[in-house]
């Protein structure tokens, strides 16, 4: 590690408070953290503990009702009071920031190369021609395959986990000097976490760069960190370096985290439970490319003749690497993508069915999203968010009765029922998510893709939603399509498990049986990766 007597970036005396329909919120308390030349430091804490809104405060990023108070001290230079063109000579350039949520911060409007050249021209004065070469390298380094292809894409043409490298690819164009992660490998498989953290640590050693390292994964923050700040309610409640944090932690709520992990088995669906979602040789194939200038176009298949079969009350559990096709076998299942083949719910063809004739289906097919703030209107409450389905498919319901289901979905996912009258901004990644899995529960729904659910939660709340999932499930019979990398939260959940790869699948069988004994060498490697990491948890 670097010389670390230099302290890049000093926080003290740091506050921030949101003015909310409810009064005054006081999300940081007065935080006091610096982070020094070389040195990588960690802010962990569950969702909600004023961890992001710290350094959102610092790069000025803060909602228009967000109000800041303290130092923010970067080599000698004062922060807080900037104005945007003042901040936008560090931000970008000295201090740069990996959001946790790609697909909102990438532009739908722009390919990829594009916006990552962004801050080469500039900050550097580069034309777009002479960043591309430096643009095509930064893809390279984070692990986006065929670069010269993917360099024109656009964001939706690529996976939740392809979108966050192309944020990393970005945010590390210029060399910064002091690097802000927040939740970086999120929405990343954990091979391809893997490669994203080696690279982390190669570029702070060959660059002698800082990092902040935002997240809720405590075992991302052992292998990376120096130091560690816990954060619990807007304040930090421990901090130190990361062995004697690990070693011996002297806060309970950071015992709690330590020893937080989703435990215990779904109960089986019964042997003669009938198939309600089918899709036989499914096939998804996407148009990449083309035009008069741009010649012939490309196609990329990425669902190859998929067969899958889904009972009442049954968690079918679809992992792969980023890019697997797996988000894209969900969303053909449930009709949202164009796709080939047969597909059946409830004893019902729906392959072929309009647009107007799935209406009154989908109230029985829903998805929850990986990526929350990006399918959660800014400008509705969420009260309406969570109603919104209930004005479409149950109309005949009263304003009076459509907040009663409100709070309840509210509190069935573990929120308080009066923050139905905020906004999504003003929650956390974690809370945004617990939001979308009410809007989609309070539909009562027979089929439910979960796509990554629990990808934004700190590990004591995945415990929770899991067992909160595996409840609603026993009470309504539901059937789940669980898709996620997180190969732990599968393996709690699911009763049968699909491994993709490629649009393929190389493996399927009951649970145990892919986690006790995989034959392929794809499924191996992924199990491997599972293990090590629940070792590690459990020794710690």
């Amino acid at each position: 590690m670097s010389d670390l007597s230099e302290a890049v970036l000093s926080i003290r005396g740091l506050k921030v408070d949101f003015e909310t329909n409810d009064g005054r919120v006081q999300a940081v308390k007065g935080v006091d953290l610096e982070v020094r030349r070389g040195e990588t430091i960690a802010i962990v804490g569950e969702s909600g503990s004023g961890k992001s809104q710290t350094v959102m405060a610092v790069m000025g990023l803060l909602a228009s009702n967000g109000r800041v108070s303290g130092s923010a001290n970067y080599r000698g230079q004062e922060l807080i009071g900037l104005s945007d063109k003042q901040l936008n000579k560090v931000r970008g350039a000295k201090i740069t920031m990996i959001f946790q949520e790609p697909m909102t911060s990438l532009d739908p409007l722009y390919r990829i190369g594009k916006q990552i050249a962004e801050p080469l021209i500039h900050h550097k004065g580069l034309t777009a021609k002479q960043a591309r070469p430096r643009v095509l390298e930064l893809l390279k380094l984070v692990g986006i395959p065929d670069p010269e292809r993917r360099i024109d894409s656009y964001p939706h043409e690529m996976s939740g986990g392809q979108r966050q490298r192309v944020m990393i690819a970005m945010a590390l164009a210029n060399d910064p000097d002091v690097l802000i992660a927040d939740e970086p490998t999120t929405a990343l498989d954990v091979t391809i976490q893997a490669q994203i953290l080696t690279l982390l640590a190669e570029l702070q050693k060959k660059l002698g760069m800082a990092i902040v390292f935002i997240t809720h994964d405590l075992g991302i923050v052992r292998r990376l960190a120096d130091r560690v700040y816990v954060m619990r309610y807007g304040e930090v409640v421990e901090q130190g370096t990361t062995e004697d944090l690990f070693v011996e932690p002297k806060h309970d709520y950071t015992k709690m985290l330590l020893a937080a992990e989703p435990t215990g088995r779904k109960a089986p669906p019964a042997d003669n439970a009938p198939i309600l979602l089918e899709g036989r040789n499914v096939e998804v194939e996407f148009k990449i490319g083309g035009g008069f200038l741009a010649g012939p176009p490309m196609y990329l298949r990425a669902v190859d003749g998929i067969s899958v079969s889904l009972q009442r009350g049954q968690t079918i559990g679809i992992v792969g690497e980023s890019g697997s096709g797996k988000s894209t076998l969900g969303r053909a299942l449930l009709r949202l993508l164009p796709s080939e083949g047969i597909i059946r719910f409830d004893n019902r063809d729906i392959a072929e069915l309009e647009r107007a004739q799935m209406r009154p289906i989908r109230k029985e097919l829903q998805i929850i999203f990986q990526d929350p703030f990006g399918s959660l209107s800014p400008r509705m409450t969420v009260g309406q968010v969570i109603t919104e389905g209930l004005l479409v498919h149950e109309p005949g319901l009263s304003a009076k009765q459509r907040d009663k289901r409100a709070i309840e979905a509210l509190k069935e996912v573990g929120l308080d029922a009066i923050m139905r009258n905020r906004y999504p901004h003003e929650f956390s990644g974690g809370q945004r998510q617990r939001i979308a899995i009410a809007r989609a529960m309070i539909l009562k729904p027979k089929v439910v893709v979960l796509d990554e659910p629990t990808s934004a939660l700190d590990r004591s709340v995945q415990k929770q939603i899991v067992e909160l999932l595996r409840k609603l499930q026993a009470d309504h019979d539901l059937s789940y399509l669980f898709i996620s990398h997180d190969l732990s939260v599968v393996r709690a959940m699911s009763d049968y498990i699909i491994v993709m790869k490629q649009g393929k699948i190389v493996e399927e069988g009951p649970t145990d049986a892919i986690f006790g004994d995989p034959r392929e060498t794809y499924t191996r490697t992924l199990m491997a990766a599972a293990i090590d990491e629940t070792k590690f948890r459990q020794a710690v």
